[in-house]
């Protein structure tokens, strides 16, 4: 049965009208996205399909371009749309962050950290930059390495700071493996960064590593010496 056929109050858009997102299925939003189903399978039914077929939200809003036009229905349209949601989500993360208030909250830094790292399938290496305030400036991806490491040249570093005029910088990257425990050379890097930093009074807040379901605060560990 088509969707324009069911009580109002349970079709989708109509429920988030009234009801809010929150009270969506995901296979609900999805089918919202979607607008449309295929011959013999609602929007919905197709959703659920996609869920199924995928394993999940998550894995299919980070499937490769390539996977994401093999679902059922799906196409370089829909995938193009659905990156420009994900990146306007991203984006906003970012603003928050830099409203021009001080950067108080570590829970809201590690929200935007997650949603711009967590994705990626090679480590990446980023920095977020501060003024004397602890205001955002920028946010930048500086390092892009390989499934499990990326290389990290201090001066370049040091060279952002300067062209940004940073007082202060949150260093982070993530764990492809899912697992956000700091390592050895994680450590390492980070003292090496703390004393090229420190040598023109740039502070060095934090690294925070992030991985699958958690993101790791160095500072918070006590490990930024």
């Amino acid at each position: 049965m088509s969707i324009r056929n069911w009580p109002s109050q349970e079709r989708p858009r109509e429920k988030l009208l009234s009801l809010g997102p929150q009270a969506l299925s995901n296979a609900e939003l999805l089918a919202i996205f979607l607008r449309t189903g295929i011959p013999g399978r609602s929007a919905v039914d197709l959703a659920r399909d996609l869920l199924n077929s995928f394993g999940g939200l998550r894995p299919l809003l980070e499937a490769s371009a390539q996977e994401f036009c093999q679902g059922n229905g799906l196409g370089p349209a829909k995938y193009a749309q659905l990156q420009a949601v994900l990146e306007m989500a991203r984006r906003c993360l970012l603003e928050d962050l830099k409203r021009g208030e001080q950067l108080t909250s570590p829970s809201q830094t590690k929200n935007f950290l997650r949603a711009r790292l967590r994705s990626h399938p090679h480590e990446v290496f980023a920095c977020l930059f501060l003024d004397n305030q602890h205001r955002v400036i920028v946010f930048e991806e500086l390092f892009f390495g390989t499934i499990d490491s990326a290389q990290v040249y201090p001066r370049e570093v040091v060279k952002r700071a300067l062209r940004h005029n940073a007082a202060a910088v949150i260093f982070a990257h993530n764990h492809p493996s899912g697992v956000a425990e700091p390592s050895r050379a994680d450590l390492q890097i980070t003292q090496r960064l703390i004393q090229a930093l420190a040598l023109l009074d740039i502070r060095v807040l934090d690294h925070l590593v992030v991985g699958d379901l958690e993101v790791v605060s160095m500072a918070e560990r006590g490990l930024l010496g």
